[in-house]
């Protein structure tokens, strides 16, 4: 039922859009393609956050391998490593945003990781979806812009 109400929805906005001055047309043409371009943005921020905390989660389980008293580098940033001691590895300091950090164990660090990762994935679906709806709804403005300039321009 809920497919039926969409494709009455498209329905009504192409015949809408057939209405609609050039101006308009482009103005809409232009708010639509914007809206497409910050919802890709959006999906490549989730996917490397995504692939980001993969990375953390892979890094733990690794982490839990090591022996105590293994030497190692420990990242302050990005770029920045300092030379440390594994003292006890089933404790993790995780980054829970904002500057924040919690201690947690070994194994509530790989879950916190999994609960966002599965998070995220489920955002970045729905944004998929978006997406392309916006997408679609932009190429069928364009459509309907080209055929109208095509209307109006003089034959030859």
């Amino acid at each position: 039922m809920a497919s039926s109400r969409g494709i009455a929805a498209n329905t009504i906005r192409i015949a809408d859009m057939e209405k609609m001055s050039v101006e308009q047309l482009r103005a809409l043409k232009e708010q639509s393609d914007l809206e497409v371009n910050l919802l890709q943005d959006s999906l490549n921020k989730i996917r490397t956050a995504a692939t980001r905390l993969e990375i953390a989660s892979s890094a733990l389980h690794d982490l839990s391998l090591r022996p105590q008293g293994k030497k190692m580098l420990v990242p302050l940033t990005t770029s920045l490593y300092v030379k440390g001691t594994l003292d006890d590895a089933e404790k993790v300091l995780i980054d829970v945003g904002t500057g924040y950090f919690v201690e947690k164990t070994m194994a509530e660090g790989k879950d916190y990781c999994d609960r966002k990762i599965n998070l995220l994935k489920s955002n970045y679906d729905e944004l998929v979806e978006v997406a392309s709806k916006k997408k679609s709804v932009a190429d069928e403005l364009g459509l309907v812009l080209q055929t109208k300039l095509r209307q109006l321009s003089p034959k030859s």
